[in-house]
């Protein structure tokens, strides 16, 4: 619904990421500034998603460079090699679109875990993840991985970097978050089926689920597991704000390397870049705060 923004900054401009069309507001500083201060103020609406998977429409092509976008290769997520076996592995026997992409996101259910120990939300270095077998991390680790064997079994699919904005209404104390979100951050994946475009998936948050919902460290078969798992494959609670699409992402005026995504803030000084994952010491902060309508 909008954007305002203030600050000491000697300029303050959106620009956008040129393959993905990632927009963000860049800031800059004169050297020596006591000070600097950049205060963002976003406006806006969600509503959940939900796809009827016993209504299916016309089959619907992506376009052709949506497609070769959602289906290449980035730094981190390879679609070759034991990316590819695994994907065909998993997918073999498996009949239609849909019933490829159940499979993939069954077997992330099954086959990882997610590890509190993991900083932040992961980097999403899903190829050695699969060379060394240590199948855990966080959401843009396991998300990524479902990207990343969608892609290798020939489906479109991307991952979507935003942050929770607040409390779930459906009883799960592990997958919201109000008031202060500085560490909210969360990754989410869709994957394109030709009769129902872009659906939305989230395995890794049935692995949150196991491991953080009272009473912690639940069972795959137990209800609360079970109901999440059944729901997030098709449906999205929406107290979360997406943000974007982009990999590899080349930040304006940095002459450092590519961040693997774009989800938290980005700070450099001279040739230091700040360490995004820890607000205390980049002194940034995110609030969320529902406003109820007029």
């Amino acid at each position: 619904m909008g954007n305002l923004w203030q600050g000491n900054a000697d300029t303050m401009r959106v620009v956008t990421e040129a393959d993905y069309g990632a927009a963000m507001l860049q800031a800059e500083w004169a050297a020596g500034t006591a000070s600097p201060l950049l205060e963002v103020v976003s406006r806006f609406a969600t509503r959940d998603r939900a796809v009827d998977f016993t209504r299916p429409g016309v089959a619907r092509e992506l376009p052709a460079a949506e497609r070769a976008l959602y289906t290449r290769a980035t730094a981190l997520i390879p679609t070759d090699g034991l990316m590819r076996d695994t994907a065909e592995s998993i997918v073999r026997g498996a009949t239609g679109d849909e019933a490829r992409a159940r499979a993939i996101y069954d077997w992330i259910v099954d086959n990882t875990f997610r590890n509190p120990k993991t900083r932040g939300c992961g980097v999403g270095d899903i190829r050695t993840m699969l060379e060394t077998g240590d199948l855990s991390g966080k959401c843009a680790d396991l998300n990524a991985l479902y990207v990343g064997l969608a892609r290798a079994a020939g489906l479109p699919a991307r991952d979507v970097y935003g942050v929770r904005v607040a409390d779930s209404r459906f009883g799960y104390k592990s997958l919201g978050k109000s008031g202060d979100v500085s560490k909210a951050q969360h990754c989410r994946a869709e994957v394109w089926l030709e009769r129902f475009g872009w659906v939305p998936v989230d395995p890794a948050d049935v692995r949150k689920v196991v491991l953080e919902e009272p009473p912690v460290g639940l069972a795959l078969d137990d209800p609360k597991v079970a109901a999440a798992r059944r729901v997030l494959f098709g449906a999205w609670e929406m107290n979360w704000l997406g943000y974007n699409f982009a990999h590899d992402v080349r930040l304006p005026g940095s002459s450092g390397p590519q961040a693997p995504y774009l989800m938290y803030p980005q700070g450099e000084s001279g040739e230091t870049r700040f360490d995004s994952l820890d607000p205390a010491t980049f002194r940034y902060s995110l609030t969320a705060r529902e406003v109820t309508a007029a």
